[in-house]
C-alpha cells in the first residue's frame, strides 16, 4: 500500500479510510456539493467519489497531463484550476470545466503553483517564483495583472483565503524557521499567526470562518519533502488553542491545497505507507 485517501472529523475526532492504492495520489479537494474528491496522480487529474466504492476516474485535462499537487474547484463546483508544466516545462495555472475540458492558461508569469479560490469565484492566491524569488499574489479568475502580496521577505508560499475573504493565509520563512503568516487580500501589512518549535505548512481556513488545519515538521526539516513523519494540526483563525490532532507519515501529498469538507466539519487528506 502506498496511498490511503482518509477523511477527519473535528467534531468526533475520528476519521475514515475512503480509498487506498498502491499508487502516489496527493492533495485532496473535496467538491462544493460535498460528492467527490478531487486528485493528483502521476501528472494526471482523477475524481473520487465519496459515496460509491469505485476507484477514482481520470478528469480530461486536454494538453495538461503533467499536473501537480496545486489545485481546487471552483466555489459554484463548475470549474477546476490546476498547475501543469506540459506548455512551458515550468508549473503554470490553468483553469478549465470541472467535467473536463481544454485548460486556459491564467497568467504568463512563470512559474506560478495554484493554491487557494477566493470565496466568491472571481480570484486565485497563488504561489509565483519571480528571479529565485517565492511570493505570494493573486488575479483574477480570467487572467490579467497579478497583485503581489508579500515581498521577498523569506520564502512565501502554500495561500489560501479565509471564509470571509478578508485575509489570504500563507507559510514564511521570513524569521527563519517556516510559519503561518497572513496578509491582507487587498494588500497591506503581513501578520505572523504561529510561533512554534516545528515547520508549519499549508494553512486551509474552514469554509466556516473558526478555524485553519495545517501541517507540521520538525522544526530541522527544510522546505516540503515527502514520506517523513508530520503533526496535522488545528487552530484558531487568530493562531489560538493550536492543537495536534494526529500524526501520520506523509508531508508533501498530504493536503498541499484546499481540503475541507463544504460543512467545515471535515477535511480530506492522503496517508502514505513506505515504499518497499
Amino acid at each position: 500500500m502506498r496511498s490511503s485517501i482518509e477523511i477527519f472529523n473535528i467534531r468526533t475526532r475520528e476519521s475514515r479510510v475512503v480509498w487506498q492504492t498502491e499508487k502516489l495520489f496527493e492533495a485532496p479537494n473535496w467538491s462544493p456539493d460535498g460528492r467527490y474528491l478531487m486528485l493528483n496522480c502521476d501528472g494526471r487529474m482523477y475524481r473520487l467519489a465519496l459515496e460509491e466504492t469505485t476507484a477514482p476516474q481520470p478528469v480530461d485535462t486536454g494538453f495538461a497531463i503533467r499536473c501537480n499537487n496545486d489545485h481546487g474547484i471552483s466555489p459554484d463546483g463548475t470549474l477546476i484550476a490546476i498547475s501543469d508544466k506540459c506548455e512551458f516545462d515550468k508549473s503554470a495555472i490553468y483553469v478549465l470545466p470541472a467535467v473536463g475540458g481544454e485548460p486556459k492558461l491564467v497568467t504568463k508569469n512563470l512559474p506560478s503553483y495554484w493554491h487557494g479560490w477566493s470565496p466568491d469565484g472571481t480570484r486565485f492566491t497563488y504561489c509565483g517564483i519571480r528571479d529565485q524569488v517565492f511570493d505570494i499574489y493573486s488575479i483574477p479568475v480570467d487572467g490579467g495583472e497579478e497583485r503581489r502580496l508579500t515581498f521577498g521577505e523569506g520564502r512565501n508560499d502554500g495561500p489560501d483565503f479565509s471564509a470571509d475573504s478578508k485575509w489570504i493565509y500563507f507559510n514564511s520563512s521570513r524569521t527563519d524557521r517556516m510559519q503561518i503568516w497572513r496578509v491582507p487580500a487587498e494588500g497591506g501589512a503581513a501578520e505572523r499567526i504561529t510561533d512554534s518549535e516545528y515547520g508549519d505548512w499549508f494553512p486551509h481556513p474552514s469554509p466556516k470562518g473558526d478555524k485553519v488545519v495545517f501541517v507540521s515538521y520538525d522544526g530541522d526539516v527544510f522546505d516540503h519533502p515527502r514520506d517523513l513523519d508530520v503533526r496535522v494540526r488545528l487552530m484558531d483563525m487568530d493562531g489560538g488553542n493550536i492543537e495536534t490532532l494526529f500524526e501520520l507519515f506523509g508531508g508533501q501529498g498530504t493536503m498541499n491545497s484546499p481540503n475541507w469538507a463544504p460543512n467545515g466539519d471535515e477535511f480530506a487528506y492522503v496517508r502514505y505507507f513506505p515504499m518497499p
